[in-house]
């Protein structure tokens, strides 16, 4: 006797039904949409529902990814980001164990990272079904990337990618009990430019209410300065010969655009600096500096929160390319580069030559541009929300050389998908599944009732460390270097260059053809 085929999921969803698939004991649905092709007269203006569909739509295959440029050479070796054509790429996709309205699961929605140019919820390592099989509905989307989401106009509202994120989220809230999931314990999380996005969405007046539980991975709340997005949008105008407005750059074929952002932003890094496409403050979704409305503003105070960062962020900046190297070789003269980018005097700098003197000049660099970036802001956040707080360091190195616990690392962890290729691209072969089995365990459990497992923030700085050894807790392990800065006396946004008086023309030239030639070789983005 032949055992019974199981029928196909099928949903009804507020525009629609939709057809899932059954994989590894769990159903999935795949390029959902839940907003209308931004193409056409819709391009770089706001999210507008979809069409609503008659019948049943297929939901077995991803959907279209927005339009990005490709990782470089260098930093596909280690990165994927797979590209499905297609216009209709606000989409997104759910894992369930359970789909139907009795379940009452609670739900992970993850926004991915890549600097706000690249990413997709397509890629490999974010399959969402080892959450789904740990009893967790995991939602993914897409949104707008670079310029389509994120260039600054005078003729259209800022943020349209951000408003994308929104929609998605007012989405899930409506649509996820059909799925099995439960709208009251939604949880954020994202990494890099996805918990930046993160850090807005708390802040916004209108999105609040709909989000319990939120994670930040190696990402702060914050705003780009807008003089940097329009330095970007007009440096692209000037190269295609056009105003730069929405009207005129809606015209640009697709493909010459992506090229154009590419070529433009290719002098930008993280570490680095430069123009770049970001969230800007807007006055409407974006209405203050959203770690300032966090902190001080008292948004979304009671939002639980997960948050940390990788021990070795910058390697992944640093290491394609032999940027690494490069700097080591710069030594004061890219400290110094370090030291404008971060608006700080020698003093600190010194300090942490002082805690580390078996550093090199990247290693300092590094964790310098990292703890002024991104530790500083996510310790003033857990510091204003003690009594909601948890924090981690993700410190297990790649096996690969030279990455070190490096930026983004931590994902195929987090999503327990160790397995597939994607995610040894970047940790290399013999990654520890026990690492996986903890950290993964660790963010359904906060997904479930916000506790992680380990104790909440508090005076004495309890961060949960997720190593080559078993998960501990350290007490302050970053405190010593983030005391630095609020020792240090307000330094002059551009600090004179080390070295004697006579020299400084000289040394400050050379630092700017430096910075340009770093920048140049950077073509490195956050991931």
């Amino acid at each position: 006797m032949t055992a019974a085929v199981r029928r196909d999921p099928v949903v009804s969803t507020p525009y629609g039904a939709v057809r899932g698939r059954y994989e590894h004991g769990v159903a999935v649905f795949r390029g959902i949409p839940y907003a209308a092709p931004p193409f056409g007269p819709r391009r770089f203006r706001p999210p507008v529902p979809p069409e609503p569909w008659d019948g049943v739509r297929d939901a077995g295959s991803f959907g279209p990814t927005p339009p990005k440029p490709p990782y470089s050479e260098a930093f596909q070796k280690y990165l994927s980001d797979p590209v499905v054509p297609g216009d209709d790429c606000l989409n997104l996709n759910v894992w369930t164990p359970q789909p139907g309205p009795s379940a009452r699961l609670p739900v992970l929605v993850w926004l991915h990272g890549g600097a706000l140019t690249r990413g997709s919820s397509a890629v490999p390592v974010y399959d969402g079904r080892s959450f789904a099989r740990d009893g967790v509905v995991l939602v993914s989307i897409n949104y707008r990337l670079g310029v389509e989401g994120y260039g600054l106009f005078p003729d259209v509202p800022a943020n349209p990618g951000l408003r994308d994120q929104l929609a998605a989220l007012r989405w899930v809230h409506e649509s996820v009990a059909a799925f099995g999931g439960d709208p009251d314990r939604i949880t954020l999380f994202g990494q890099s430019a996805g918990a930046i996005s993160i850090g807005a969405l708390l802040a916004a007046p209108q999105a609040q209410g709909l989000v319990r539980r939120a994670v930040l991975q190696s990402g702060p709340p914050e705003a780009f300065d807008r003089e940097k997005v329009r330095r970007m949008v007009r440096r692209m105008a000037t190269r295609l010969k056009i105003p730069a407005t929405a009207a005129a750059f809606a015209e640009v074929d697709r493909e010459l655009l992506l090229r154009t952002q590419a070529e433009v932003g290719r002098l930008s890094s993280p570490v680095l600096g430069g123009p770049s496409f970001g969230l800007v403050i807007d006055g409407d979704l974006v209405p203050r500096d959203p770690l300032e409305a966090l902190v001080d503003g008292g948004m979304a105070r009671d939002v639980d929160l997960m948050l940390g960062w990788t021990s070795d962020e910058y390697r992944l900046w640093l290491v394609p390319g032999g940027l690494l190297e490069r700097v080591d070789r710069l030594g004061a003269v890219a400290l110094a580069g370090a030291m404008a980018r971060c608006h700080c005097g020698t003093e600190v700098p010194r300090g942490y030559r002082a805690l580390h003197p078996e550093a090199g000049t990247s290693e300092i660099v590094g964790q310098l541009v990292t703890d002024h970036l991104l530790r500083m802001p996510l310790h003033r956040l857990a510091d204003a929300r003690p009594e909601t707080a948890h924090v981690y360091e993700f410190a297990w190195p790649s096996t690969l050389p030279g990455l070190g616990a490096c930026h983004a690392l931590e994902l195929g962890f987090v999503f327990d998908t160790g397995d597939v290729p994607e995610s040894r691209k970047l940790a290399g072969e013999g990654a520890p599944q026990e690492l996986a089995t903890a950290m993964h365990q660790a963010w359904v459990r906060f997904a479930v009732d916000g506790d992680p497992g380990w104790e909440r923030w508090n005076t004495s700085h309890p961060v949960r460390v997720f190593g080559s050894d078993e998960p501990y807790t350290e007490y302050g392990p970053r405190d010593a270097e983030l005391a630095l800065w609020t020792a240090a006396e307000p330094a002059p946004r551009e600090p004179a260059p080390a070295g004697p008086a006579d020299n400084a023309p000289l040394l400050a030239g050379e630092l700017r053809s430096a910075i340009r030639r770093l920048r140049r070789s950077a073509a490195v983005r956050r991931h």
